[in-house]
């Protein structure tokens, strides 16, 4: 079967750009078809018309055409999610459009595989992307100028996009067969030492993916959690609740740890980055917190202490979380600091706040065999921290026979 490029718009209103972005691609010898995803029953000039997505809705092409565009914008997002992954030539994907063609789109792009090449070409795109990119590997493009037929700024950035997705068809990237089990750890710049030890100790046994913990970071982790790639979890930076109970702007999903639960991996947890709540420019900042410890880390990010009380509370929050593990678990605890900020002469050093942390998680979880708390006498960053983690994620797996996929 030949392989195509799928182009998806509205083509009651992107016909121009989906037949430019088709021709630019025919040039690199790479064949395409434009996909409608417009929200009336208009027929439009395109490979496979709007019908024939909206058909694939669960109520079918009426949920779609229902000539309420919120709704029907809503319903062929359905719609096109449940049609293109299941096409077989599907070599790569381009979606163009504005806030309603994008919110239509993406949800379709970020139920494919990722390393399937995917180019979103969106006005929104110099904004918060998080909703549309999600925890898939999108790669988004401004346009600089609304996608409103073709000129002398929306040519060139056109051909880029189409351009850049002929070369990935091309050259598609071949894996090199992986005997190692692939394990998720998720790390912050303050906790960077510790994960590279821990990295350096597991990496000759395992592949080492390691995720930023930025509120995405822990979803996609948990994604591939759930897809099976990942076979264990060293989530040493464990920030994201932070952002959750506080209000900053990387925080976790309220599913946090759901997966870990679901599947039974074997998870090894630590306190990482517990110590800050992150926020944009100082000037962002809540005015509520305005009396609180700081520290810049960079023109773009705030990093704010969290107080007794938040620690309470996220002690209370992963020990609720973690009594739904019932695979192996091990949570520890750094006696010296959560972070490099979170030492004796660092200004985010506060031993009664975590401490209350450290009460409140002791409190709530519920020790077993399998689930267990363990203290160390040591900071986050202490390569001796570092090692009794990755050791003992290694025992798990020894212990509970757990292996790569076949």
């Amino acid at each position: 079967m030949t392989p195509h490029v799928y182009l998806l718009g509205t083509a009651d209103t992107k016909s121009a750009e989906l037949t430019y972005l088709r021709s630019v691609l025919a040039k690199n010898s790479i064949e395409a078809l434009t996909v409608d995803v417009s929200t009336s029953e208009t027929p439009c000039p395109a490979d496979i018309p709007a019908q024939e997505v909206a058909a694939h809705h669960p109520d079918g092409e009426a949920a779609v055409f229902c000539g309420e565009r919120g709704q029907a914008i809503t319903a062929m997002s359905v719609a096109l999610e449940r049609f293109l992954p299941g096409r077989s030539d599907l070599a790569g994907v381009i979606g163009i459009g504005g806030s309603g063609g994008t919110a239509i789109v993406a949800p379709a792009m970020q139920a494919l595989p990722i390393g399937l090449p995917k180019i979103l070409i969106s006005t929104v795109a110099s904004g918060n992307i998080k909703p549309y990119v999600g925890e898939s590997d999108i790669a988004m493009v401004y346009p600089v100028v609304d996608l409103q037929g073709l000129n002398r700024i929306s040519r060139p950035i056109l051909a880029n996009a189409a351009n850049a997705m002929a070369g990935m068809v091309r050259h598609p990237f071949v894996a090199a067969p992986e005997t190692r089990p692939a394990i998720g750890i998720t790390m912050f710049g303050v906790t960077t030492p510790c994960v590279t030890e821990a990295v350096r100790v597991l990496e000759p046994d395992f592949e080492c993916l390691v995720f930023h913990a930025t509120g995405s970071g822990g979803n996609s982790m948990e994604r591939l959690v759930a897809q099976g790639v990942l076979r264990g979890v060293l989530d040493i930076t464990t920030t994201e609740f932070c952002d959750f109970v506080a209000g900053g702007i990387f925080p976790c999903d309220a599913s946090r740890l759901d997966v870990i639960a679901e599947t039974k991996v074997p998870y090894v947890g630590s306190c990482g980055g517990l110590d800050m709540v992150n926020f944009g420019a100082v000037e962002t900042v809540p005015k509520r917190y305005r009396d609180r410890v700081f520290v810049r880390h960079n023109p773009f990010i705030t990093l704010m202490r969290t107080t007794v009380d938040e620690c309470r509370a996220m002690g209370r929050l992963i020990g609720e979380r973690l009594n739904r593990c019932d695979g192996p678990v091990r949570f520890f605890y750094p006696e010296g600091g959560f972070s490099q900020l979170d030492r004796p002469d660092q200004p985010f050093y506060d031993p009664a706040a975590d401490m209350a942390f450290r009460d409140a998680l002791l409190e709530t979880l519920q020790q077993t065999a399998d689930r267990r708390f363990i203290s160390l006498p040591l900071a986050m960053n202490d390569p001796a921290f570092a090692q009794v983690m990755a050791g003992e994620l290694i025992d798990l797996f020894k212990e509970n026979d757990f292996h790569a996929p076949d």
